[in-house]
């Protein structure tokens, strides 16, 4: 009986180290990154034992947006049942609907690959829970969408590219559109349910984010190029463990910003190309109630090596930044001559944001001509909102400990403008060896600044 009992268990030991051979795993890498804080090491997925899921082998059809849509939800879907795996898109164009990820899941773009998305909002329903600027809502799904996923990739020398017919003409913001945004605000302020607060409908027109990563850990983005966007192209949201690497990134629409940080920590961007028609960099926390009752700051933050060739500004904090924001690093960046460029850094909040600015530190940037200045923190941002509708709740936002060094533009209106409270002065920024060739205002612009020192 003991020898009978001794071969079961040999049997079965063998059955279940075959079993494990067969079986995809994802492993994770761990990346180390200097910064001027304490900067935890950053987990990202790592697919090279993991098995291979091409589209084709399971429908996909160039043109054929259903057929191919449903492809790459199957590979998703095996990929991940399989414990791990690497979606294949071959070389030339696929035309889809929107693509949702599940854990555990590598989607690789082979060179030459482009993934076409949709134009018709119809492709982006139903609604999903994602955010529009700042407040938790359901609204059309973002065309790459991943929630509460871990493990997760978009990687290769392809390319996503949004096909713009419709979101163009959603660029503008007619009444109804605003009424949309002004009943949201209510809904988000007066706390009312996030399930309550569809915005889905014939005229909100509250346009999809590219990519949206909510609520998820351990992301790799690497190598793909992005071509267009319907409103904020990479958002990871609430997720930890961020790398985002060579990646080029080209969208010129209404809120065009390249990469959106929101209450995300833990968080790498280099070696990247940005050409944006909004902000290169743009770090947010939420707003208002929700972010108060999130508590999770936007933290640990590095973007280095950088080249900016169009943005609103080379790095935005806020304005939307009720959960705080701390421990940011953007170094060795260039923002070539000739871009269209507000201001390197530009920290704006208002009186309805709260939450807090601290440790940003900006260092070994250079920059062409700038259309305002390096350095630009103002307290009293609220552009259409201050008309559009009261504040509820008033909460000021306190700033302080930022650091600028070794940076230089060839031209600007000035190198510092700090406007801010008198009840809630800014506090402790400091400037080192930060130049231009010319000045054509004054140099410091200041109001409300207690202990700025620049050498």
């Amino acid at each position: 009986m003991k020898k009978i009992i001794l071969c079961l268990t040999l049997l079965l030991s063998l059955l279940f180290l075959s079993f494990k051979k067969g079986q995809s795993s994802v492993t994770q890498t761990e990346v180390t990154v200097k910064a001027p804080f304490e900067m935890p090491t950053i987990k990202i997925p790592n697919f090279s034992n993991c098995k291979e899921f091409s589209i084709v082998d399971f429908g996909a059809v160039k043109g054929d947006k259903n057929k191919t849509s449903d492809a790459i939800n199957t590979a998703i879907a095996k990929a991940n049942k399989a414990g791990g795996g690497t979606v294949v898109i071959p070389e030339g164009e696929w035309l889809t609907k929107k693509i949702h990820f599940k854990s555990n899941v590598n989607l690789h773009l082979n060179k030459g690959a482009v993934l076409l998305f949709s134009e018709d909002p119809k492709d982006y329903l139903p609604a999903v829970r994602l955010t529009w600027e700042g407040y938790e809502c359901y609204n059309y799904s973002p065309l790459i969408y991943a929630y509460q996923c871990k493990n997760i990739a978009i990687t290769g020398e392809g390319e996503l590219k949004a096909k713009m017919d419709v979101w163009t003409k959603w660029f503008a913001r007619p009444k109804a559109h605003m009424e949309s945004l002004k009943r949201l605000y209510y809904l988000a302020s007066y706390k009312k349910p996030v399930e309550e607060r569809q915005m889905v409908n014939d005229t909100a027109n509250l346009r999809p984010h590219f990519i949206q990563f909510n609520r998820c850990e351990n992301i790799l983005m690497d190598g793909v190029t992005i071509t267009n966007s319907p409103f904020w192209t990479i958002h990871p949201f609430l997720s930890k463990h961020v790398v985002l690497r060579n990646l080029k990134v080209y969208a010129h629409g209404h809120n065009n910003d390249g990469v959106d940080p929101e209450m995300s920590q833990n968080v790498l961007i280099e070696n990247c190309v940005f050409d944006q028609g909004d902000d290169a960099i743009a770090i947010k926390s939420g707003c208002g109630i929700d972010a108060w009752n999130l508590h999770t700051p936007s933290k640990n933050i590095v973007m280095r090596n950088c080249t900016v060739k169009n943005g609103h500004q080379l790095v935005a904090i806020g304005s939307e930044l009720s959960g705080g924001i701390e421990n940011v690093f953007i170094d060795n960046c260039t923002v070539v001559d000739g871009a269209k460029l507000n201001h390197l850094l530009f920290i704006k909040t208002n009186e309805r944001r709260g939450g807090y600015v601290k440790n940003i530190y900006m260092t070994n940037i250079t920059s062409g001509k700038i259309d305002e200045g390096i350095l630009g923190i103002e307290t009293d941002v609220l552009y259409q909102w201050r008309d559009l509708v009261p504040t509820i709740e008033r909460r000021l936002t306190p700033i302080k400990d930022v650091y600028l060094e070794n940076i230089k533009a060839t031209n600007v209106k000035f190198i510092s403008r700090i406007l801010a409270q008198k009840e809630l002065p800014v506090e402790n920024v400091f400037l080192k060896n930060v130049t231009a060739d010319t000045v054509k205002g004054e140099k410091s612009i200041h109001e409300n600044v207690i202990n700025f020192d620049s050498k």
